[in-house]
């Protein structure tokens, strides 16, 4: 007899399907699989020229695939891309705003290429935090509020599926936290957040699964914890550095049930340090994939479009409304 929960789950948000993406002899997406559920934030984790952003560009209809297939919302990006565009939106760091226009300006044109409320303006503005700026002009914002107005930007169709390109790069700490905490409400009210980046941090942090990108491929997906836990494991388990009142240092295994000193050593009150030895992602990246983050691949060309395309970026400087009315 079927599983009744596993029928009563709702299919995922996302489906990637072999996904490729050529340029030339350039392979910056080389046969991609995996599946973002309703509610989660997804991470694509890589080093710049990894594949991430050309797949964000695949799966927002930006570009079309040289192979493979993918779904978001139910809706092949590519035989249905007019009817999944309808259902996500996205935040890329190439996007443009009208700087000439008040902050407000901005989100009510696009609140009328959606047909969205009216009211929805000062809602959007409010949670992103830049309400008291609302009546500025764009010019004026700093980084982090542009960013912030982008978010807002995004959300104005209430996407079911939200794509974030390197969100918090070059954002002061408090826009980047205000940023992240939008992403956890999102997914808490189940927006399903798919997120490009690098910084490991931030993925361990905000992510349920993350996916390793290099030169164009997978090389791992899972929890951020079951990535530390597995490095951890082949190194012999997770250690700590434990530095006494006597000043003497010792290290010793968290994982084994023997070695009890640490448990022992804070009893007596004599533990001064510990620091522990736990993996990183950005430990679990290279070795995986044999080099650092701050190492680049190759770089990732914007797409040539098919012959009587409009090129990708219309939309951001004419916008129109999905399904082709400006």
């Amino acid at each position: 007899m079927p599983d009744q929960r596993a029928a009563e789950q709702p299919p995922p948000a996302v489906v990637v399907d072999g996904l490729t993406k050529h340029y030339g002899d350039v392979h910056a997406v080389d046969g991609i699989d995996f599946a973002a559920q309703r509610g989660e934030v997804f991470g694509l984790l890589g080093h710049n020229g990894a594949g991430k952003t050309t797949t964000i560009r695949v799966l927002t209809g930006r570009t079309p695939p040289t192979g493979g297939r993918a779904t978001v919302a139910g809706h092949d990006v590519v035989a249905d891309r007019e009817a999944a565009r309808e259902r996500l939106n996205l935040v890329f760091e190439d996007q443009n705003l009208y700087d000439r226009l008040t902050g407000r300006a901005n989100l009510a044109l696009f609140a009328e290429l959606y047909d969205a409320r009216p009211e929805r303006v000062d809602e959007l503005l409010r949670r992103v935090g830049i309400a008291h700026a609302a009546d500025r002009k764009v010019k004026t914002y700093s980084t982090g509020m542009k960013q912030r107005l982008l978010l807002a930007r995004a959300l104005i169709n209430d996407p079911e599926v939200l794509f974030l390109d390197e969100p918090t790069r070059g954002l002061d700490p408090t826009s980047a936290r205000t940023l992240r905490a939008i992403v956890r409400e999102l997914s808490a009210a189940g927006t399903t957040v798919v997120i490009t980046t690098h910084d490991m941090a931030e993925a361990d942090e905000l992510c349920h699964r993350v996916a390793f990108l290099s030169e164009g491929r997978i090389i791992a997906l899972d929890t951020p914890r079951e990535l530390k836990l597995s490095l951890a494991a082949r190194r012999g388990g997770r250690r700590a550095r434990v530095l006494l009142d006597d000043r003497s240092e010792h290290e010793v295994a968290l994982d084994d049930p023997a070695d009890d000193r640490l448990r022992a050593w804070a009893a007596e009150g004599r533990v001064v340090t510990v620091h522990s030895d736990e993996p990183t992602l950005a430990d679990v990246f290279v070795e995986l994939a044999g080099r650092s983050l701050d190492e680049d691949g190759q770089e990732e060309q914007p797409p040539d479009e098919q012959p009587g395309r409009r090129p990708w970026w219309h939309w951001l400087v004419w916008p129109y409304k999905p399904g082709g009315r400006r």
